[in-house]
Order: C-alpha cells, then sequence, then structure tokens
C-alpha cells in the first residue's frame, strides 16, 4: 500500500500527481503485458499454421486460429485482473468483486459500474478505459492480419469445389 493516499475530503494536485503516476504505471505494465502476450500468441499461430498449410491440415489451421482468439480474451481478461489487483493494492476499493467490476467497466468503456473511486483518484477510470480501447484495438488488427491465413487454408481446403 503507499504511505500517501488522499482522502475524500482533501483534494490537492499532489494526489493528482499520484494518481497520473500510478496511472501511467498500470498503463505501461498493461501495455508490455498486452504485447508481450499478444506477440507470443501471434508467432506461434504463424509458426504452426505455415506448417499446418504445408501438410495440408486446413482443419488445424482453423483450430490454431480460434484458439489464439480465446487466448486474446484471456489476455484481456487477465488485464482487468491486474487493473483490479492494482486497485486493491492502493486501497481504493477494498471490496475485490467491486474492484473487477469497476475495472472491468473502465477497459471495456462500457461504464455500467458508477465512478466508485475516492476523491483524488478519479483520472484512474481514464487510465484503464486508454489501456482498453488501445488494447482492443491492437487486438482487432492481429486478429485482422490473422484472418488472411485463415483465408488462404480455406481457400485450399475448398479449391477443388470451384467450377
Amino acid at each position: 500500500m503507499l504511505p500517501i493516499l488522499p482522502s475524500a475530503t482533501s483534494f490537492s494536485f499532489t494526489f493528482l500527481f499520484i494518481d497520473i503516476i500510478c496511472g501511467l504505471i498500470g498503463l505501461t505494465i498493461i501495455l508490455v503485458f498486452h504485447g508481450s502476450a499478444l506477440n507470443h500468441i501471434l508467432m506461434r499461430f504463424e509458426r504452426f499454421t505455415k506448417g499446418n498449410l504445408e501438410k495440408k491440415q486446413h482443419n488445424r489451421v482453423f483450430l490454431h486460429f480460434y484458439v489464439a482468439f480465446i487466448f486474446f480474451a484471456l489476455i484481456h481478461i487477465s488485464e482487468i485482473f491486474i487493473w483490479s489487483g492494482i486497485i486493491i493494492w492502493l486501497n481504493l476499493i477494498p471490496d475485490t468483486v467491486q474492484a473487477i467490476l469497476f475495472a472491468g467497466s473502465c477497459y471495456t468503456t462500457v461504464g455500467f459500474v458508477s465512478d466508485i473511486l475516492p476523491l483524488g483518484w478519479k483520472s484512474m477510470a481514464f487510465f484503464i478505459a486508454f489501456t482498453g480501447l488501445f488494447s482492443l484495438a491492437w487486438t482487432t488488427s492481429v486478429m485482422i492480419g490473422m484472418t488472411a491465413l485463415y483465408k488462404e487454408a480455406w481457400n485450399l481446403k475448398y479449391a477443388h469445389r470451384k467450377l
């Protein structure tokens, strides 16, 4: 737990500065984690897919494609848990379930949970939302790139059906 935490009745730019620093640290942790995990899954998919295409194992390409999507979803869920862990560690929301719901609400930018952060820590929600937006967009771009190999496998598998 950090030694200097703002109370609900006090506010100063010092607390805002601490909030921003903690948000930037969380953002960095999440984006490094996201990039590393995303890259690992993408490289694994490409390596296995190219081997499967050479062996004409088209159904395995499809399987790897969908398994990669499941792992992408698990990465995002893990990032919500990391943010909730940071929130709990900072003692901003002591209830674990509420911290997970708040982090998930901000990360997905759905906003179904009201802002329950104490005064002086309100910008933390911005950092959570920013990492969610950026991470989801990053994952989407990788998935679009993976679709080219999926389509190649599909076309090779069903090439004999063309008239």
